[in-house]
């Protein structure tokens, strides 16, 4: 099992959207899939269709107990693609970890529970953008952390200064038996402007000197209209924009290349026409 956090220092930046749409896809690859909305504004619980309109306990009653069992997960009306939902409106989740000596570690743990090993394939955690005792916890729980930056320069600069605070902050927990996964930081939201892609140049030479600490993925996701309306409709983007009429690849082939670098044994591995699957059924 492989365990992505999607973190950002910065809000607005997409961590939801893409957490939704990955999840979608790696699902579509037949990857049993479970996404967890660690921000206390659960836009990613609402981002698909439950099964059952009443969710499941949520992301409180993981934390609390420290065990992720099976009443906690909700199942979505996409095959192979689970949720644990937030569930904390008022925002105590966070206050309430603040007073653990083990805030750091509990969602890691609450990730070894029988519900979840042998039962999921890939975990992908959301957070939220405001730094503290939640987005730790999360950042902790993963193997790899995966960064969206959107390549304009005031969120250019927070990232390269707030995400070298997090890293600062937290690798001092490999101490303590939890070691930080490596950064994988993406292109997101690009447009065609020279602007844009004079930020995202340098971007890559920013963390070229942090010595492998971040490591910039090849695949740029582009500023395009797809990706809402896919939100709008509550769908995967992959299955919204197959083709595009444009120089800009389709949200279908920018998700299977973002996919396949953040598992390279997905090389190659396509989704299927949702039609043709419809047929085989």
């Amino acid at each position: 099992m492989i365990k992505f956090t999607v973190i950002s220092t910065k809000g607005g930046v997409g961590k939801t959207t893409l957490t939704a749409n990955l999840g979608a896809l790696f699902a579509d690859l037949g990857l049993r899939v479970l996404m967890i909305d660690a921000d206390v504004q659960p836009s990613l619980s609402k981002f698909y269709p439950l099964k059952d309109p009443k969710p499941a306990a949520g992301l409180t009653e993981v934390l609390v107990r420290g065990e992720l069992a099976a009443g906690c997960i909700s199942s979505t009306a996409y095959p192979n693609l689970d949720i644990v939902v937030s569930d904390d409106p008022e925002g105590s989740l966070p206050h309430w970890l603040l007073n653990r000596i083990d805030r750091g570690f509990r969602l890691r743990v609450a990730l070894n529970s029988p519900a979840v090993i042998g039962a999921y394939d890939c975990v992908l955690i959301d957070t939220q953008g405001a730094v503290g005792p939640l987005q730790d916890a999360a950042a902790l729980a993963a193997d790899i952390l995966v960064s969206p930056i959107t390549p304009e320069i005031l969120s250019a600069r927070e990232f390269r200064d707030g995400t070298m605070e997090l890293l600062e902050r937290l690798e001092p927990s490999s101490a303590l038996g939890a070691t930080l996964g490596p950064m994988k930081a993406v292109i997101y939201r690009q447009d065609r402007t020279n602007d844009a892609r004079m930020i995202a140049a340098g971007v890559r030479e920013d963390f070229i000197k942090l010595k492998g600490r971040v490591t910039v993925l090849d695949t740029v996701v582009p500023h395009a209209k797809a990706y809402k309306e896919a939100a709008t409709l509550r769908t995967p983007v992959h299955r919204h924009e197959r083709k595009r009429q444009a120089v800009t690849p389709s949200a279908y082939t920018v998700m299977h290349s973002l996919a396949w670098e953040l598992i390279p044994s997905l090389q190659g591995t396509l989704v299927e026409p949702l039609s043709e699957r419809e047929e085989a059924a």
